[in-house]
């Protein structure tokens, strides 16, 4: 097992050992262990568990060691699986309610014997929650509050979830002899934030080889349909996949159906309509005259088309790609030739908000580093949190300057081809001042500022707090606008267009948070700002090594909000982004 592996389990530990209300001293122990063998290097970590000496690093106890070794030989722990059987489900489930954290399940489970959800939603209707110490009125209502978004939100997947199941079965698709062609479709291609579930278009020679290959899948959970053509499928994880195998002529019609949006669906129907002709999966073929679009297709009376593109070019359009076909204007641009040549994700050059184990990362700073230049990029920057986050192990300014002194360091070594620059994720404090003064913020190459607190300010009030950090002469760009987290939590209230606007007034870039849990800001804003002269990061919010392809999600945000690679400053090569940050710090 490997080193973040085992932490996770030890942070696990502590966390269920809280649920059951133990000593607050062996909680934080496991916690403190988790955190200690983060900090440390892979090979350091490797070396120091085959030599038996893990317990020479503080934090890391006689009796915490041999845990870490267990885990480490075998990949299990009794101690682990004893506590996961002693605490009911319903218990562990509950820690996806925003805002509840394990002490406070602890105190439902004992002073009113809630031991899950529905209880818990019960127990607030009846006001009994409200009624208890620490809780109140308001802790009820954003209780009720989240327990309604977890219901709505159990319908979807992150897309980043929804492709990790995506991708081996398009691959296992491709690789089969009666397939011709197959593709993923709908929301999933369109790069949505969100999936509701998975569409599989196949053109194949031979249909039944495909169908028994689909529905015997690991990880499935039901064959909920099998047809002649059709099937449908749920995993494990709740999320259900649907093939639909269609003749190799009707391929491209029924990509383009299966992707919609609706909205885009109806625009190309009614364009359609107007020259004469009837859009559908079947195919393209004449509005007028006797048989159903099926029956036209199958008869050949349609326009021939091999290629999605095709179907736009019959239609007298340009390719739309299908981040863009939401219904929001992509048909008028694509007919006026004013399609933009989208970002693409080779062009990114590196990113900047990005974490260590100095902070709440899981890898250390050479580690991310070398990921950062695996995946062939020329800089990465490095904005661990500052000190008012402390739940993130923010950092204090002397650890701060000592983190700069590292980093300058590692660049002089020439150990690795990545540049790093270093920053900082700092605190947007409730009043709209940052939580570190300009003395120590003018030692940094640049600043994210972030929203970490005080999430129930008023509309007027947050906005008005993160402009005023927005304006200050050593932003250099605003990190996540709403703070949302996909499927857990909806975001603070704030005005995004005004911050926009103070935004491109101060030459302040705003990110769009990568993270497949943010996708902040929202791509629906993108468009119309890049329009107007704001400038944009693709930041993948990485806390691991495996964080940093989260840029991948971001392209997918970016492209569904039309912008391009002169929208995006990390698509600039390194020299030009030594410039840019020099001048920005030559400007406050």
């Amino acid at each position: 097992m490997t080193k973040n592996e085992i932490a996770e389990i030890l942070a696990d530990i502590g966390t269920l050992m809280e649920l059951k209300g133990e000593n607050p001293f062996k909680i934080r122990a496991y916690a403190g262990g988790a955190r200690a063998i983060e900090a440390l290097e892979n090979d350091e970590f490797e070396r120091l568990v085959a030599e038996g000496k893990i317990d020479t690093i503080k934090g890391i106890g006689e009796a915490l060691a041999a845990k870490i070794a267990e885990l480490h030989a075998t990949g299990r722990l009794g101690f682990y699986d004893t506590l996961k059987a002693s605490i009911e489900p319903g218990l562990v489930e509950m820690l996806r309610i925003p805002g509840l954290g394990p002490k406070k399940i602890a105190a439902l489970h004992k002073e009113l014997g809630i031991a899950s959800i529905s209880a818990l939603e019960a127990a607030c209707k009846e006001g009994r929650v409200a009624a208890l110490a620490g809780f109140g009125e308001k802790t009820q209502e954003k209780l009720l509050e989240g327990i309604r978004n977890r219901e709505a939100y159990s319908r979807r997947h992150l897309w980043w979830d929804a492709y990790q199941v995506a991708a081996p079965i398009l691959r296992g698709l491709q690789a089969l002899g009666p397939v011709k062609r197959a593709e993923i479709a709908g929301s999933l291609r369109r790069g949505m934030e969100t999936v509701g579930d998975l569409d599989f278009i196949v053109a194949a020679s031979e249909v039944a080889p495909v169908m028994d290959w689909f529905v015997a899948n690991p990880g499935i959970k039901e064959v909920t349909a099998r047809g002649d053509t059709k099937a449908s499928v749920r995993f494990e994880g709740g999320i259900q996949a649907d093939l639909r195998i269609v003749p190799p002529e009707q391929f491209a019609f029924a990509l383009h159906h299966f992707t919609g949006s609706k909205d885009h669906n109806v625009l190309m129907r009614q364009r359609a309509l107007d020259r004469g002709l009837s859009l559908s999966e079947w195919g393209l073929v004449p509005a007028a005259g006797e048989g159903t679009a099926k029956e036209k297709a199958s008869q050949n009376k349609g326009v021939a088309v091999t290629e999605e593109a095709g179907v736009f070019a019959a239609l007298d359009l340009a390719f739309v790609p299908p981040e863009l076909r939401e219904g929001l204007g992509e048909i008028e641009a694509a007919e006026k030739g004013e399609l933009p040549k989208l970002v693409e994700l080779p062009q990114l050059k590196g990113a900047f908000h990005n974490h260590t184990t100095a902070s709440d990362g899981r890898n250390t700073l050479s580690e991310m580093t070398a990921a950062a230049e695996a995946l062939g990029w020329e800089y990465l920057g490095i904005a661990d949190h500052s000190k008012s986050s402390r739940q993130a192990n923010g950092l204090t300014e002397d650890r701060l300057v000592k983190q700069i002194e590292e980093i300058g360091a590692l660049n002089a070594s020439g150990k690795y081809k990545t540049r790093v620059f270093t920053g900082t994720e700092c605190d947007i404090l409730p009043d709209g001042s940052l939580d570190f003064e300009d003395a120590i913020l003018a030692k940094l190459d640049y600043v994210v500022v972030s929203v970490h607190s005080s999430f129930s300010q008023d509309e007027e009030t947050m906005t008005r707090r993160i402009i005023r950090a927005v304006e200050n002469p050593r932003a250099t760009m605003l990190g996540h606008l709403t703070g949302r987290i996909l499927l857990e939590r909806e975001g603070y209230r704030v005005d995004a267009s005004k911050v926009i606007d103070a935004a491109i007034a101060n030459g302040v870039v705003i990110e769009l948070n990568a993270s497949p849990y943010r996708l902040d800001m929202d791509w629906r804003h993108w468009r119309r700002a890049a329009e107007r002269g704001l400038k944009c990061s693709i930041n993948p919010d990485a806390h691991s090594t495996a964080g940093l392809s989260a840029v991948k999600t971001g392209i997918n945000s970016a492209r569904k909000g039309w912008l391009t690679r002169d929208d995006v400053v990390n698509t600039l090569p390194l020299a030009k982004v030594e410039a840019w940050l020099a001048g920005k710090r030559g400007r406050r």
